[in-house]
């Protein structure tokens, strides 16, 4: 018999040599199942994590995500069961790589393919009928205190990463190099990331740590559009109580 950490050691690192003593169920020389199975592992983690980040995909090409992937998991093996949550330190170490330096949105291009999962998976919620917020007079309003979906996920980069996630994956127009936020928000089952206009993400920061609305848009600047932003709030059921 040999101890699950000599057999786990190998599974991923095939510069590791095969466990001696290993045998099957009638005692026969196994070596060579494991050396079948070893890859088996390996390309089933790699395949796991290429459809976890189809952004990262079409940007680099399989071959070369493949690398990427066989890296990470040697360096980072899942440590649940639950494969929907391997792969979410991927975008830190696509961004501490030497040979993607080139690329340096692509890390948080990555965090928006991690975020579309979370958010997936985050658990259900309903959203506030759109005419609640109409129904309150200004002073209630301004006093107001939101509540939003747990698949709300903002995120911000100094890359225009949400223009070039449906630039890669959708099309449309080429993206410019200016920042952007991103709000990944799911309306019913499947979430979308939408591009934020400019300070829409510090006044959605400020409403997450419970500020009240009015106090939250002073934080705004002059450029900031809030109908847009409620619109799509409520558009993808995003409130879900107002205190």
């Amino acid at each position: 018999m040999i101890s699950q950490d000599r057999f786990h050691a190998g599974l991923l690192n095939p510069e590791v040599a095969i466990p001696e003593g290993l045998s099957d169920g009638q005692n026969r020389p196994a070596g060579r199942r494991y050396g079948v199975y070893r890859n088996n592992v390996t390309v089933s983690l790699r395949d796991a994590l290429a459809e976890g980040f189809p952004s990262i995909v079409s940007l680099i090409g399989r071959e070369n995500f493949d690398h990427v992937a066989r890296a990470y998991l040697r360096q980072s093996p899942p440590t649940s069961p639950l494969m929907m949550h391997y792969g979410a330190e991927l975008p830190a170490f696509i961004g501490g790589l030497e040979q993607l330096k080139h690329l340096p949105y692509l890390a948080d291009v990555a965090r928006i393919d991690v975020a579309m999962r979370q958010s997936y998976h985050a658990a259900d919620s309903t959203g506030i009928d759109p005419t609640a917020l109409q129904a309150l007079d200004e002073e209630t309003l301004l006093q107001t205190r939101f509540t939003f979906a747990p698949s709300m996920i903002l995120l911000r980069s100094q890359w225009p990463a949400g223009s070039i996630w449906h630039y890669t994956l959708r099309g449309g127009d080429k993206p410019q190099g200016t920042a952007e936020d991103t709000l990944i928000l799911r309306a019913e089952f499947d979430p979308e990331p939408v591009v934020l206009g400019a300070g829409a993400a510090e006044v959605l920061m400020a409403l997450q740590n419970g500020t009240p609305f009015g106090t939250a848009l002073d934080a705004a600047p002059e450029t900031f559009d809030l109908g847009t932003l409620l619109s799509t709030l409520l558009t993808h059921h995003a409130i879900i109580d107002l205190t």
